[in-house]
């Protein structure tokens, strides 16, 4: 249940992104500068958080060790994550891109033959290939319904055009936020706290950042001053805070694939919050009856994925036990 309720804290963080990503939008800022400035920030928050926790050259020593393997996975975990998510919010509103991005939630499910995992054998502890948790997944399309009732109304109102520019990135950085996490976490293998691993892939994914800044001075200019402010809380809020406390929940349950897709499905938190976030901020309507029925099937599809993930687990040690 720990690992869960740091999810749920981390998506009331991201939801920041989500919220502020609007308002900078609504303002005429770029989605340019509101992807490359938030990583930009990140590092002096970073660098000054793993500095006072003396793990710095620890964490330069495992980023020697397979730079190439740094460089890609961040990359994708980052940067093929956060620049489709601001690129979206050029053409949907926060709170459907929140929407959308709950198909993390299934995206991350799908991965799992992908990777290996530790689980008891008539022959002891081996590592195998992970299969798909299919109890867990149906409870995710609970969550995804919910979601979809959340947000069918204001749906219907955009034009085909904006919903595929703004589903399809979505779409994409849903596969790449998992994959590159977990990659990482792989080739860690845990030697590295969550506050090392986000600050080596924001380090690591530096460049792709720098060549964005560049087409961003070329293409629409320097950012406005208020956009610097906003991108900079969500670099604390979202890219700090957020990560970190979502890094630190995978780092708990790294060793099931179950119990990870659950923590990922708490992020599915993170629609109720940008939609309360921008009702305060943009002075969105209050939420309809269908909106209010979706955020219930959301919590329970939340309340029933945790349930079958730790019960498959009690499963395993209770086998565990009795071999």
């Amino acid at each position: 249940m720990r690992p869960v309720l740091i999810g749920i804290g981390s998506a009331f963080f991201f939801a920041f992104t989500f919220v502020l990503n609007s308002l900078m939008e609504v303002s005429g800022g770029s989605w340019i500068w509101s992807a490359s400035l938030r990583y930009l920030f990140m590092v002096p928050f970073l660098f000054i958080i793993v500095g006072i926790r003396g793990n710095l050259r620890a964490l330069l020593q495992v980023m020697r060790e397979d730079p190439k393997a740094w460089g890609i996975w961040s990359i994708i975990g980052f940067g093929l994550f956060y620049a489709p998510i601001c690129f979206a919010a050029a053409y949907e509103p926060g709170w459907l891109i929140a929407g959308t991005w709950q198909i993390t939630i299934i995206s991350g499910s799908l991965l799992v033959p992908f990777f290996k995992e530790t689980v008891q054998t008539p022959n002891g502890m081996e590592t195998v290939r992970g299969k798909i948790p299919f109890k867990g997944l149906s409870m995710s399309l609970i969550i995804l319904l919910g979601i979809v009732l959340l947000q069918l109304e204001q749906a219907r109102t955009l034009s085909f055009n904006d919903v595929l520019l703004g589903v399809l990135p979505v779409i994409v950085a849903s596969f790449a936020y998992p994959l590159g996490n977990r990659k990482m976490m792989e080739v860690c293998r845990g030697r590295l706290d969550a506050y090392q691993r986000v600050f080596g892939m924001t380090l690591a994914s530096l460049p792709l950042w720098i060549i964005l800044s560049v087409i961003g001075i070329a293409t629409v200019g320097p950012p406005a001053k208020a956009q610097i402010l906003q991108t900079g809380i969500v670099a604390l809020s979202s890219g700090v805070i957020a990560t970190v406390l979502f890094f630190y929940a995978t780092d708990l349950v790294r060793g099931s694939m179950q119990q990870l897709a659950a923590v990922e499905a708490t992020q599915s938190a993170e629609v109720l919050f940008a939609a309360a976030g921008e009702i305060w901020l943009l002075s969105l309507p209050l939420p309809t009856a269908l909106s209010w029925l979706g955020m219930f099937l959301v919590m329970l599809g939340m309340v029933l994925h945790s349930y079958f993930s730790r019960s498959s687990v009690k499963e395993t040690l209770r086998k565990a036990s009795a071999s």
